[in-house]
């Protein structure tokens, strides 16, 4: 018997000057208790007409793929997995209908005969004790649960008055002729809690028994069907005393599965048998369960930080934990294995020191792997890290490391911009200060320190040109560099190729801005450090490349991109830092057997050391610091990874860390050249040409003394090589320093036998 009818008579129970209920016309009730009850027309007082329910989208998870199409991650504000009908097992429906609603492909919105039974009970106590709502109103309360956003809306969802009974069946009055039966068991064993946090058939069928809805036995059905009476009361995630009530009401349902003659007493006397079978299986999901957890925190924050998908932090995070999205994401599996294998070979989880690593596609942005030799948690006696190490402030970072020497690129790029040639240069000096009007800020005040004097960690005083004073990393070239171009100019070009501080702050804008003083992240340092590998073009960083929404509507990303330096002048950076690998700091470590152009970074005293560089097809930075304090805890008289070492620089731990990187994530990747170098434009010297210098006969013999040494200390000069052939000289200079080092002087052989300075 239906209310959906125009014609229906409703009437109501009255008595105790309370209207007790509704029911259909035609049914009346004996006194119960003693009480006399009437039968009276109310459907035009209680406004009994079907009432349309909103039906907002059920909360579902979101899942983050990487770039092959393999889940990484999962988020949520309630574990649910939405299932069709057909994907939940028969046995499933038959043991819900059973104890929930025997007659619920009878009636209509509301169960009579179970109405008149809980009718006359709440009668009898005075109050609502008992339910007996259909399997469509109870669908209805779930969704007004759902909908509530506070704690006051939620309680009103749920108390237990009459009004609430009356609305229940106003919006099960207009669900009924919405959908059919089918549908409606099918909605509400999606919307339904189960206990264990688990929300709908599919998400308990995995959690409880690590099955599918689709494969669940006639046991774990019956659980399931009575765990959804009072699912806190039988949660078994809270202990043995709540398994014992699942138990016993799972042994409930299968005998009235078998009082019904859904199954027979033989299968429910063999299922009660069975022991519950609760696996408590993990919660899917959570950074802290990935694969790839500092990727996975980039792409979250990624995601509650931009507009585009909410115009409020509520409603970004609504988008992120209910959407049901499935996000697609830039990570490579293989250059993600390849920077964690390189990262473990030389530094361990528990030690003090701390390694990370980014790599970024030139010309895309996209994010291809974010790596740490610390794993992501909470506990402090694994040395576990709880923010991103890897990125910014802005997606779950920290305060970043100084980038050192690193930062030396962007003086040589400013020096490019500006007309100067690869063999151009000036005279660097043993110490390096200036006036206050010696620096400028972008302000335009003076920044000068004349009470700080800036030394040498590498490389001896003496003329430097763009290449030598790069491949040595000499600290007084640079300054004198960066104050002949022009400190806003060397700050402009950085912010022009993507640097920004790594907690958010504004860029300190001093004279040793180009020694590396400003705090980074990887990913900030590789991704400028890409815009060489695009030929200037700068890309923001890109985790997310497609989003799926649970209608199945596709929506691609594509790589936010601006030309941020002149092409011309990306590739003589470039062709200069190539020379790091043969002729500088890096030649001790050696190239990666494609083109390759790079920088090291250590800052004063091997407070932290840096190595980042790029190919035209992958971009990468390492970092190496102790986040107890890098200026505190410095990287000297430090065991890393099971060795010891007196001092880490660039060369040192970064340095092989992206070599070893490099060639196994770009294995099989063909050989990309960078463009050549325009010759006519940047090759030679224009201005800044080396002084003449007089050759004397002695230094044939290499011996690295100081009136001979005047062509070595070129480091490689062009000109001075062909002077005096690839064997004299600065070769046999550099092979007798090796065989005797120090003990014949700062000077030999630019001090080759030096093992710091080869780590450098």
């Amino acid at each position: 018997m239906s209310l959906a009818g125009s014609g229906s008579k409703i009437v109501a129970l009255a008595g105790m000057g309370v209207a007790a209920g509704v029911l259909v016309a035609g049914i009346a009730l004996p006194a119960v208790g003693g009480v006399g009850l009437g039968v009276i027309s109310v459907k035009d007082e209680l406004n009994l007409n079907p009432e349309d329910l909103k039906e907002p989208p059920l909360a579902e998870r979101t899942t983050i793929l990487d770039a092959n199409g393999k889940q990484i991650a999962q988020f949520y504000e309630e574990y649910r997995e939405v299932v069709p009908f057909d994907q939940i097992a028969d046995i499933m429906k038959t043991a819900i209908i059973s104890i929930e609603d025997y007659r619920f492909y009878q009636h209509g919105p509301i169960d009579i005969e179970g109405t008149i039974r809980a009718l006359a009970t709440n009668l009898h106590s005075g109050g609502v004790s008992q339910g007996g709502s259909s399997i469509t109103q109870q669908y209805v309360k779930q969704v007004l649960l759902n909908q509530a956003d506070s704690k006051k809306e939620q309680q009103k969802a749920i108390e237990a008055s009459y009004a609430r009974k009356l609305n229940e069946l106003r919006y099960a009055m207009a669900i009924e002729k919405k959908y059919s039966k089918d549908q409606i068991l099918e909605k509400y064993l999606n919307i339904a809690y189960f206990g264990a946090s688990a929300n709908g058939v599919e998400a308990a069928a995995k959690r409880f028994f690590g099955v599918k809805a689709s494969e669940l036995t006639l046991a774990q059905a019956a659980t399931l069907a009575g765990a959804v009476q009072d699912p806190n009361a039988t949660d078994p995630n809270r202990g043995k005393k709540f398994r014992e009530a699942l138990l016993h009401r799972r042994n409930i349902v299968l005998d009235r599965m078998a009082e019904l003659g859904k199954i027979s007493k033989a299968d429910a006397a063999e299922a009660k048998a069975e022991k519950l079978g609760y696996k408590g299986t993990p919660l899917p999901g959570g950074c802290e369960n990935s694969e790839y957890p500092y990727f996975c925190m980039y792409v979250r924050q990624d995601i509650l930080r931009n507009r585009d998908f909410g115009k409020t932090p509520k409603a970004r995070l609504e988008f992120l934990n209910r959407g049901g999205l499935t996000i697609k994401t830039t990570i490579s599996p293989k250059m993600q294995a390849a920077a964690d294998k390189a990262i473990k070979k030389r530094v361990s989880p528990t030690d003090y020191a701390m390694a990370s690593e980014a790599l970024v596609e030139p010309g895309t942005g996209q994010i291809k792997a974010l790596a740490s030799s610390r794993a992501y948690g909470n506990s402090k006696r694994k040395k576990e890290m709880s923010y991103n190490v890897v990125a910014d402030a802005e997606h779950g970072g920290g305060t970043g490391f100084q980038a050192g020497s690193t930062f030396k690129m962007f003086t040589l790029v400013t020096a490019l911009k500006e007309g100067m040639k690869v063999n151009d240069g000036l005279t660097a000096g043993a110490g390096f200060s200036s006036g206050y009007s010696g620096f400028k800020n972008c302000k335009g005040e003076s920044v000068g320190d004349p009470s700080h004097t800036v030394t040498n960690d590498e490389g001896a005083p003496g003329f430097r040109t763009l290449q030598t004073g790069t491949w040595g990393s000499v600290n007084t070239f640079f300054m004198a560099l960066e104050q002949r171009v022009g400190l806003c100019d060397v700050v402009k070009t950085a912010k022009s190729m993507g640097i920004k501080r790594s907690d958010g702050l504004d860029l300190v804008e001093v004279p040793v801005f180009t020694l590396g003083v400003n705090e980074m992240d990887p990913l900030t340092v590789a991704n400028a450090f890409a815009v060489l590998g695009a030929r200037g073009k700068y890309c923001e960083p890109m985790a997310i490349s497609q989003i799926t929404d649970r209608y199945g509507k596709v929506e691609k990303y594509k790589p936010k991109c601006r030309q941020a330096i002149d092409a011309e002048v990306a590739d003589a950076a470039a062709h200069v830092l190539e020379g790091v690998f043969t002729k500088g700091t890096m030649r001790g470590v050696g190239g990666i057997g494609r083109d390759a152009a790079g920088k090291t970074g250590t800052t004063d005293s091997q407070s932290t050391a840096w190595f980042a560089g790029t190919t035209p097809d992958l971009a990468g930075a390492v970092s190496i610091g102790d986040p107890r304090g890098a200026v505190t805890h410095k990287l000297n008289g430090v065991t890393i990874g099971g060795r010891y070492y007196g001092s880490v620089f660039g060369a040192t731990i970064p340095g092989p860390i992206w070599k070893d990187t490099m060639i196994a994530a770009l294995k099989g990747t063909p050989k990309t050249s960078f463009e050549p170098i325009n010759s006519s434009r940047f090759g030679g010297c224009g201005s800044g040409c080396a002084p003449k210098k007089k050759v004397e006969s002695d230094d044939d013999d290499g011996r690295g003394n100081r009136d001979g040494n005047d062509i070595i200390v070129e480091l490689g000069n062009e000109e001075a090589r062909e002077q005096q052939g690839p064997q004299n000289g600065w070769e046999q200079g550099r092979e007798r320093g090796r065989e005797q080092g120090p003990e014949q002087g700062p000077d030999l052989g630019l001090e080759f036998g030096r093992e710091q300075d080869l780590e450098r």
